[in-house]
């Protein structure tokens, strides 16, 4: 049984994947770009089957604790005024009475992390610079041999470059860019989230930790722009202009996202691939089949990727090939599904019709709750 896995990206699916496969008998490494686990990020959704994901990790009561608790939201134009507010949902997370649960992407990477580190080797501080054959070569580690190697490393993937050709071959540009970062509550939010829009530009604003801080999304639309995705000092100028004229706190908003130390800007884009391995090397989450956060479905999609990897490579004794082909044919379907809500209706939430068969599109076949 081949037995020896590294994966690559250490966000949502690289963990998850590392906890299954540990359970069922691999060896596990995990390596990972940042120094530590990645902190900062906005709300994300769970929900339908990534939620039993969470029951049979033991996951799921702890990720209710730590939902967000909005108790409704508005709508404003350009000039700050209210064109629509409700308390019975809010745009980032559907209803209130939902099942679905919103929490925060670092405080679901740093549950996940928990679960793992005791019998996971994780590598920080370093990524992946060469693949041949069963050895990987790193930035800064030695050589090292491997039976698999998984990149759960994002819509940017560096294990997809190397493996199957530059991003340009498979990344669809979705006509959007956004930002995120945090800051204190200075508007005095209260479980209260409140959008702008007018035009091609706007953001939402939300509060957290218990209403001490700010996540805050800035976007615009736009065709594909040359950018260099790492100069944030650009991508913050580039705001600063789109957002120039918007009324309301827009100024006190702007002028908090230069001081934001974890502001992250991106393209609102899909991958789309004809396979997502090749040889020893697959994908998992947003590597293989980003969504995009316009689907609402990243977080569930790269949950359910990593459960149905693990079971299909233990159904197939390991054997990559076996176990590689039975998961693209099984996690497909539910892919292309969540995908579609991010392009059916640009700039509207998707349809109940729509989120339903997306979200029940894939079952989980084994009914195991694995504990901690």
């Amino acid at each position: 049984m081949t037995k020896n896995v590294l994966i690559c990206g250490a966000s949502v699916a690289g963990p998850a994947l590392a906890y299954w496969l540990r359970r069922r008998g691999f060896e596990v490494t995990v390596v990972e770009r940042a120094p530590a686990p990645r902190p900062g990020g906005q709300a994300i959704d769970v929900r339908g089957v990534a939620l039993d994901v969470l029951d049979r990790m033991g996951l799921l009561e702890r990720a209710r604790e730590l939902r967000t608790t909005m108790r409704g939201m508005q709508m404003l134009d350009g000039q700050g005024n209210e064109i629509m507010r409700s308390t019975e949902m809010a745009l980032s997370s559907g209803r209130f009475d939902s099942d679905d649960i919103e929490l925060l992407r670092e405080d679901l990477t740093s549950m996940i992390y928990e679960a793992t580190r005791d019998d996971v080797e994780y590598i920080f501080g370093d990524t992946i610079t060469a693949l041949n054959g069963t050895e990987v070569t790193f930035e800064h580690g030695p050589p090292r041999e491997f039976d698999m190697v998984v990149g759960a490393d994002g819509l940017h993937s560096g294990v997809r470059a190397l493996a199957f050709g530059p991003e340009s071959q498979f990344v669809r540009h979705l006509g959007t860019y956004l930002a995120v970062y945090s800051a204190e509550n200075f508007l005095g939010l209260d479980n209260w989230q409140v959008w702008l829009r007018e035009g091609d530009a706007g953001y939402a604003v939300y509060p957290v930790r218990d209403n001490k801080e700010l996540r805050v999304t800035l976007g615009f639309e736009a065709d594909s722009l040359p950018h260099d995705r790492r100069d944030n000092d650009a991508h913050r100028r580039m705001l600063a202009a789109k957002l120039d004229g918007l009324a309301w706190e827009t100024p006190k908003l702007v002028e908090a996202m230069w001081a934001a130390e974890d502001f992250y800007f991106d393209a609102m884009a899909q991958v789309h691939m004809d396979t997502w391995s090749a040889g020893r090397v697959t994908l998992v989450g947003d590597a293989g089949y980003c969504a995009s956060p316009l689907s609402g479905q990243g977080t569930s999609l790269a949950l359910v990727g990593a459960y149905v990897l693990a079971e299909e490579l233990e159904r197939a004794n390991g054997q990559h090939t076996e176990g590689f082909t039975a998961y693209e044919a099984r996690m497909r379907p539910f892919a292309r599904l969540n995908q579609a809500l991010a392009t059916e209706n640009p700039g509207q939430p998707a349809s109940e019709e729509s989120l339903e068969r997306a979200k029940t599109a894939i079952s989980l076949d084994s009914q195991e709750k694995v504990s901690r």
